[in-house]
């Protein structure tokens, strides 16, 4: 009898993921804490990972709702529980599958909140060229519209990944997936301003830099490549300064050119391939969104929407 812990069946898990599938390190740890989250759990009850039936995972479930744990998260532990065990069946090392008779989570969709057109000229009309942070901030808020791209994807650009010629970039998303986007005229010409001596050049010139950032896009004022917190904060500040009251993300900004584009006609197979998502599921939930700007518009707009139309 495989007398191997429970705790090196969720390291051969995690490895599997990371090497066979490429899931990133954020990726990895947020499984990591779900799967021994349960290790613990059904230690409590006495029981091993590899001797749990769907009694047990149910509990497990519901403790996590004791605890009061969102349903988007119990869903996600439901996922990466799902995931171990799918994988120790394929791997030889249970006979089924305790997780297949489980009960379902419903998730409610959460619709994402998208910036109004005019609050995204606002947001990037305000940034004036005058210096070259604000060269910087123009042109990376200017990306995170016009492509819809996550925000890891543009800290880790890099200047070869620039193809403007094409009208293209160059992302490299999850599972270091490549894809190509298209860039607009705007995009293009706030990144080119940046590119010019009076932009990056700037923060390059007398700083300690390393090779990685020479070939970044985007820097910090120290001349080292921006990084994830930094572009938030990039983006939280200059909502701030727009006047836009609520929080402000570079999600948001994704958010933001999948529904306008979605509102102006786009095919939601466009929109998927734009934003890199695996599922066309996903992108569906901003069709949601656009119909119920759709509906908003119509009410307020058609003279026979209202419920106190008069016939004469």
């Amino acid at each position: 009898m495989d007398d191997r812990r429970s705790s090196e069946e969720i390291e051969a898990y995690l490895t599997f993921l990371g090497v066979e599938k490429g899931r990133s390190p954020r990726t990895l740890e947020s499984y990591r804490r779900d799967l021994e989250a349960l290790e613990r759990f059904l230690a409590e009850r006495g029981v091993r990972l590899r001797e749990a039936d769907a009694g047990d995972l149910d509990a497990a479930l519901d403790h996590q709702r004791d605890l009061g744990r969102s349903e988007a998260t119990i869903s996600r532990a439901r996922s990466s529980m799902r995931g171990l065990y799918g994988f120790l069946v394929d791997e030889g090392s249970l006979a089924f599958d305790p997780t297949e008779t489980t009960g379902a989570i419903a998730v409610p969709s959460r619709l994402p909140k998208a910036l109004s057109e005019e609050e995204v000229l606002r947001l990037l009309d305000g940034i004036s060229l005058d210096d070259p942070l604000s060269r910087r901030d123009r042109a990376l808020l200017e990306l995170l519209y016009a492509t819809g791209a996550r925000v890891s994807e543009l800290i880790a650009l890099n200047l070869e990944d620039l193809a403007y010629d094409e009208g293209l970039l160059r992302l490299v998303g999850k599972g270091d997936k490549e894809r190509l986007v298209p860039v607009g005229r705007s995009a293009q010409q706030a990144v080119a301003s940046w590119l010019e001596g009076g932009g990056r050049a700037q923060l390059l010139a007398g700083a300690r830099v390393d090779r990685d950032a020479h070939r970044a896009v985007f820097l910090n004022q120290r001349g080292r490549r921006l990084t994830r917190q930094g572009a938030h904060l990039v983006v939280q500040r200059r909502a701030k300064a727009a006047g836009i009251e609520r929080a402000v993300s570079p999600h948001v900004l994704r958010h933001s050119c999948a529904t306008h584009m979605l509102a102006h006609g786009a095919d939601v197979r466009i929109v998927q391939e734009l934003l890199g998502h695996a599922s066309v599921a996903t992108t569906q939930l901003y069709t949601k969104v656009s119909s119920t700007h759709l509906k908003t518009a119509y009410q307020a707009a058609h003279p026979r929407a209202s419920d106190d139309t008069r016939t004469s």
